[in-house]
C-alpha cells in the first residue's frame, strides 16, 4: 500500500512544472465541427503554444502543430508571440484545425493589415462541415431500405 502512495504522489503535477502566462492578450474563439478553441495570443512572448495547459508538443502530433502553426509563419510571429489555447470537443485533429481559426482571428484583432494574406489561405472561413443526422424510416442519413417484391 504505501508504493501506491509513493507512485500517486509522483504522478501530480508540481507547481514548477505549470506555465502560466502573465501580461495583455487578445482572444479569439476557432471553430471546427463540434471542436471549439479559445485562444490567447499574448503579444510579447517567445513563441511557446500552450494547448489544456500542456506543452503542444505533448498534446498534439507533430502534424497537428504544423496546422496550429501556419498561421503564425504566413505572418511571421512565430517566435515573438506566447499562445494559449483552451480546446474542447471533437478529435485532436479538428482541434488544431479549430486552433488555427482561433489564431487567425487573434492575428487580425492584432494587426489589421494581415487580414488579406490570411483570407487567401482561407484560414477565417469556418469549416461546417458535420455529420449529418439520422432521419426516421432511414437506415442511415440517407441509406433507404430495399424494399422487395414479394
Amino acid at each position: 500500500m504505501q508504493e501506491d502512495k509513493k507512485t500517486k504522489d509522483n504522478t501530480k503535477k508540481d507547481k514548477s512544472e505549470i506555465i502560466k502566462f502573465k501580461g495583455k492578450y487578445i482572444s479569439a474563439i476557432g471553430r471546427r465541427k463540434t471542436s471549439v478553441s479559445r485562444v490567447r495570443l499574448y503579444k510579447k512572448g517567445d513563441g511557446r503554444i500552450l494547448v489544456n495547459e500542456k506543452k503542444a508538443d505533448a498534446f498534439f502530433t507533430p502534424d497537428c502543430i504544423l496546422i496550429i502553426n501556419q498561421p503564425l509563419k504566413l505572418t511571421g510571429h512565430l517566435k515573438d508571440t506566447d499562445i494559449s489555447i483552451s480546446s474542447k470537443g471533437g478529435g485532436k485533429k479538428g482541434q488544431a484545425e479549430a486552433a488555427r481559426h482561433g489564431i487567425a482571428r487573434a492575428l487580425i484583432s492584432l494587426d489589421e493589415n494581415l487580414k488579406p494574406a490570411i483570407k487567401a489561405k482561407g484560414w477565417l472561413t469556418r469549416d461546417a462541415r458535420r455529420k449529418e443526422r439520422k432521419k426516421p424510416g432511414l437506415k442511415k442519413a440517407r441509406k433507404a431500405p430495399q424494399w422487395s417484391k414479394r
